[in-house]
């Protein structure tokens, strides 16, 4: 014991427990966003109440001002020449637009015909699901997040992301009754708009117009604007999955649909991922715009979604079954997503 004791006091004992320390912090602030997911996830199982959407944290609430909250710091951090920039990126918006819109729903009225093969048991509410699913628009402040944190274009994908949610309030109950043939129930579009712009474009613009004022401090400070950012889609994450836990959305429907679900949402996103992949490949994108277009062609938003499904499908009695995939391909999409994310902040730039 006494030889042992030595030897961790030794200056080469000590320059091993120096050189352990260092890796581990190395390996926590390399993976943080990823710990951090899986840890929401954990805490969600473990302490759904609080995060439920009548718990003491209000998850409705929580998204909300986290979203403008998000928006807000990268009005402040985003230059205006960056903007223009973006502007000007006219193969990234056509790419990321017509998978959000086009693709994305053609793929899903696959599913929607071809699934019945070999399922032939699919409860006609999960395939409304998948379709309602495919004609979303894309998130906006966790594709903005992940595409800044894997060091893509980020005013492109803010344009896209926010564009997407300003035309789906339109486009989706559209694109549903055109390829459903569902009628929904009929009520004004005026409120979701207002919603979306006071929650995206609001203090997106807000923080653009303090910039002038604040330029130095933001960006002497980015590490912390970034973990602000994070700490809030891990809150987001959390509540989400709070939701689904409260909800039983795991357990109501038996084991069996359950994983024919995840294997289908698995089955859909990959294929999507891959798609979207390809022709970023074929068009040539350059690496920061590929990074976009990723990641905002590949995200369906949840906080959209509810309030449209709601809206669309508000009179039936099985509206929690056509939630389902969303429910299971929002976890899904943050969680693989913050892993490629991830890897790619890794990646050399050159």
């Amino acid at each position: 014991m006494k030889e042992l004791a030595q030897s961790l006091t030794t200056p080469s004992g000590e320059v091993r427990a120096q050189t352990t320390k260092q890796s581990l912090e190395t390996f926590i602030k390399g993976n943080g966003l990823i710990l951090g997911l899986f840890l929401a996830v954990v805490a969600a199982f473990l302490f759904p109440k609080p995060g439920s959407r009548d718990g003491i944290l209000h998850g409705s609430l929580v998204t909300n001002v986290g979203v403008g909250v998000i928006l807000f710091l990268q009005g402040l951090s985003l230059a205006w020449e960056n903007v223009r920039a973006a502007l000007g990126s006219w193969r990234l918006h056509a790419i990321i637009q017509i998978f959000t819109f086009v693709a994305f729903p053609i793929v899903g009225l696959c599913l929607y015909f071809f699934a019945p093969l070999v399922w032939p048991t699919e409860p006609p509410a999960v395939r409304d699901g998948f379709l309602f699913l495919c004609v979303l628009p894309s998130t906006v402040s966790t594709s903005v997040v992940l595409t800044s944190a894997a060091g893509g274009n980020t005013a492109g994908a803010l344009f896209n992301a926010a564009l997407s949610n300003i035309v789906g309030v339109v486009l989706t109950p559209l694109l549903v009754h055109l390829l459903m043939q569902a009628s929904g129930r009929s009520a004004p579009f005026g409120p979701l708009l207002l919603k979306i712009c006071l929650l995206t474009l609001l203090p997106f613009s807000i923080g653009m117009l303090l910039r002038r004022y604040l330029k130095k401090h933001v960006d002497a400070n980015k590490r912390w604007v970034n973990r602000i950012c994070n700490s809030i889609v891990l809150l987001i994450v959390y509540t989400a999955f709070c939701d689904s836990v409260e909800n039983k959305i795991w357990t109501i429907y038996g084991i069996a649909l359950t994983v024919k679900v995840l294997a289908l949402v698995a089955v859909l996103f990959t294929g999507i991922s891959l798609l979207v992949y390809a022709v970023c490949r074929v068009s040539r994108l350059r690496r920061p715009d590929a990074i976009a277009a990723y990641f905002c062609s590949v995200k369906k938003t949840i906080a959209m979604g509810i309030p449209l499904a709601t809206l669309i499908f508000g009179q039936r009695n099985d509206l929690s079954l056509i939630l389902l995939p969303l429910m299971f391909y929002s976890p899904v999409q943050l969680l693989v997503n913050g892993l490629i994310a991830n890897q790619l902040a890794k990646e050399p730039t050159g």
